[in-house]
């Protein structure tokens, strides 16, 4: 019996087999982060862990580690550095200039706002980790 049936009455149906059930596992995880990551986007439920379907693609396959729980994707791979300081520089610009207040909703917003407003290439949800990066980078 595997764990979904421990946990429900669901069966599996009768073409199931050992195959199905070794790449769930490898794949159940993944598609768990994508699941709580687009509850976080579109509601006040779930977690942001910087996930989109790259990652759980890539998760899938096993050509990217899973971090563990609601611990959030790296922002940054060296490979994207190129797409992601400007993000990162404008994160580390913000926290000397809002000095030592906390990221909350409000300043969220206030660099969400500018992000955009100065013309930005890359979309405020693909860099807002990166741009936290920057924020926690620099002590208060």
């Amino acid at each position: 019996m595997n764990q979904t049936q421990k946990n429900s009455t669901y069966r599996d149906p009768s073409w199931w087999n050992n195959t199905h059930s070794s790449a769930w596992e490898r794949t159940k995880e993944a598609l768990h982060r994508d699941w709580e990551q687009t509850k976080a986007d579109l509601t006040k439920g779930g977690h942001e862990l910087n996930q989109d379907v790259g990652d759980t693609v890539k998760q899938s396959a096993g050509k990217q580690p899973i971090p563990p729980g609601n611990r959030p994707n790296p922002a940054t791979d060296p490979d994207d550095w190129a797409e992601f300081e400007p993000a990162v520089r404008y994160g580390y610009g913000a926290r000397q200039h809002y000095g030592a207040q906390a990221w909350d909703a409000e300043v969220e917003g206030k660099l969400r706002k500018d992000w955009v407003q100065s013309g930005n290439e890359s979309a405020w949800d693909r860099v807002k980790a990166a741009v936290r990066r920057g924020w926690e980078s620099v002590k208060s």
